[in-house]
């Protein structure tokens, strides 16, 4: 029964932001960006972008430095260290990466990615993509 509750509410919730962002959702605005975490959930629907260049070097949350070559993330609702599979929903491909940074804490966006996970995700030349991401168990 908690799992069909769950289920409904996230049906309305997408919905709702659906049709504040027009039939087709072409223009997924970060302020209706969605990560709902259905009750006992690991999948997360929202929007991700990349890091850019003069971030490389710069230290993350864990304190080591941001690398644009290693397979890593930025996310504020999964813990530091966790690993993610995050799949472009325009073009089905996956990645698996490892948080270790947070984002601004007025960002909309569910995850910043590297700049390598963005070019396998196939979204560097749009800046932005539609993502799902799934919470892995641990490595």
């Amino acid at each position: 029964m908690r799992s069909v509750l769950s289920c409904l509410l996230l049906i309305l919730l997408l919905a709702s932001a659906r049709s504040q962002v027009g039939v087709g959702g072409t223009g997924f605005k970060d302020s209706l960006d969605v990560a709902i975490r259905a009750s006992g959930s690991r999948i997360f629907y929202g929007t991700a972008s990349y890091y850019a260049d003069k971030f490389n070097g710069r230290p993350t949350a864990t304190g080591e430095l941001y690398s644009s070559e290693k397979m890593t993330a930025a996310c504020n609702v999964l813990p530091l260290g966790s690993w993610i599979r995050v799949t472009n929903l325009a073009n089905n491909r996956s990645v698996i990466v490892r948080t270790n940074d947070r984002l601004h804490i007025k960002m909309k966006r569910l995850v910043d990615l590297s700049h390598v996970a963005a070019q396998k995700l196939g979204y560097v030349g749009r800046g932005l993509a539609k993502v799902r991401v799934e919470l892995l168990e641990k490595r």
